[in-house]
């Protein structure tokens, strides 16, 4: 994936420190969910909504629906999962 990663202002539209930690931490590593994760919260504030962690769940859930490249799929699934695992219950 040859797009930008995550400006730093998408950074500060995450939902807590913890993940845009994490994301910020993993530098190349992570640099293909950085790319998704930032085309997640573009598209969640495209929506007009809050970015939460269950607004990006959903939207990656949408992406993987609609993808048909496998390779991405893998890539936003990995993304899926550090959100998800960076999300605490509701209490």
């Amino acid at each position: 994936m040859s797009q930008v990663l995550l400006d730093s202002h998408e950074y500060e539209n995450l939902p807590d420190l913890s993940l845009a930690e994490y994301f910020r931490s993993g530098g190349e590593t992570l640099a293909e969910e950085s790319v998704v994760l930032g085309a997640a919260i573009r598209g969640v504030m495209a929506a007009g909504e809050r970015i939460t962690h269950k607004a990006l769940i959903l939207e990656l859930i949408k992406m993987i629906e609609t993808t048909e490249d496998v390779v991405k799929s893998d890539i936003v699934r990995h993304t899926l999962e550090i959100v998800v695992h960076h999300t605490t219950d509701d209490i």
